[in-house]
């Protein structure tokens, strides 16, 4: 690891500005799931233990800054004060002072009174139009708030925002634990890993995972493709799709990939089939070129099931980014539970995830436990797969 982390600095004292991923799901003001605000609590503990004064910073939604009547609706939508219950909650012993605005008086006021171990939460950087635009100035106001700069919300370092990347290039900075981690696992997974090395992707779109599966290809022994993306395969192969997801203007691109690929790509061989995207569709076990006409492809079918396992069981690296079918709806998660079950059984291996859809299956299926690393940023780390640089990491000093 090049870039400095949390633990190189002196924090004793000082006023530590900590970008987090507090975007959590809120259904009526209330929060759903609080996974990624316990992510940042190892890094908010140890600042909190070692006397830091600490201002947390996050985005929450979307804002439209485009119609000020839709940018007032959304503001109230994503407005982070459930966020400040649900942090004092997980941190009782802690003082956690909600300020309701991104700059001014009272959020200058709140910072200055924070004593050592204690916190300031500060509203939705996305109220601010000049977040995304990474501008200089809001960049500057903020840093003027603290000492030093944590990053520790990998779901945000692929975006060069004031709070990702302008503060951290004004401030002394480093990377709090859980982005520390997710670097350390992903490197070790995609530029270290240990071979056998298979790689699986699914999902909706092949445009999604086109430089994924290119820069895999280049490093991964087998690479499994699955979910909606394959029908874009097959479709470039001459088959019979019937109603299925497919990417017309990917096809040209899909096989210049199966030509590359040769036999390190494997596609499906049958496919569950149904008549309509439904949960109480009726599916049907078909072989991948004799799909009916009036038929859409929703999982992957037994053969298949059966193939990856073949090829997945002496893997000493895995990494997967995609669920396998519509998992959301029980008669299309078999190919995803079994995959992910396949992944938990292989002994010894390192198990990455790659945040999205397919983190979301594998804790909804109950693998959490049983996966050595889930990402917690979907686009991050599909960025992070595709060998790009992340500009909220580059922008962290080095060691």
């Amino acid at each position: 690891m090049t870039k400095r982390t949390v633990s190189d600095l002196d924090v004793a004292g000082k006023r530590v500005i900590v970008r987090v991923d507090f975007n959590v799901p809120l259904k009526d003001g209330v929060i759903t799931d609080d996974n990624r605000i316990n992510g940042a609590l190892p890094t908010i503990k140890y600042l909190i233990e070692n006397n830091a004064k600490v201002i947390l910073m996050s985005h929450l939604g979307k804002v439209d800054h485009k119609d000020p009547v839709k940018t007032e609706a959304d503001k109230a939508k994503n407005d982070m004060a459930p966020v400040a219950v649900r942090l004092q909650k997980l941190l009782p012993e802690t003082k956690v002072n909600f300020v309701p605005v991104t700059r001014g008086k009272a959020l200058e006021d709140a910072v200055e009174a924070l004593q050592d171990g204690e916190i300031v939460l500060m509203q939705n950087t996305r109220y601010e139009l000049g977040e995304s635009k990474n501008d200089v100035n809001l960049a500057k106001y903020w840093a003027s708030l603290g000492d030093l700069f944590v990053t520790d919300a990998f779901g945000s370092v692929h975006r060069a925002h004031a709070s990702t990347v302008g503060i951290a290039e004004i401030l002394p900075s480093a990377l709090g634990f859980l982005v520390e981690k997710e670097v350390k696992f992903l490197s070790e997974a995609i530029y270290a890993p240990k071979h056998p090395f298979v790689a699986i992707l699914g999902g909706a779109k092949v445009s999604d995972k086109i430089s994924v599966i290119e820069n895999l290809l280049d490093v991964a022994d087998k690479v499994i493709v699955g979910g909606g993306m394959a029908y874009t395969f097959y479709k470039a192969m001459g088959y019979e799709i019937g109603t299925s997801l497919v990417e017309m203007d990917r096809l040209d691109i899909a096989k210049t990939i199966i030509e590359k690929a040769g036999d390190k790509l494997i596609l499906p061989v049958d496919t569950v089939v149904a008549p309509a995207f439904a949960a109480d569709a009726t599916p049907t076990v078909v072989d991948a070129d004799k799909m009916p006409t009036d038929q859409m492809g929703l999982d992957i079918g037994p053969k298949s099931i059966a193939e990856f396992k073949e090829a997945l069981k002496d893997a000493k690296t895995v990494v997967w980014n995609g669920p396998m079918g519509v998992f959301e709806f029980p008669a299309f998660a078999t190919g995803t539970l079994e995959v992910c079950k396949a992944i938990t059984e292989i002994p010894g291996v390192l198990s990455v995830i790659g945040g999205g859809d397919s983190a979301a299956a594998a804790i909804q299926l109950g693998f959490k436990d049983d996966i050595t690393h889930i990402s917690t940023g979907g686009g991050a780390s599909l960025e992070f797969m595709e060998g790009k640089e992340l500009p909220g990491i580059a922008a962290i000093q080095d060691k």
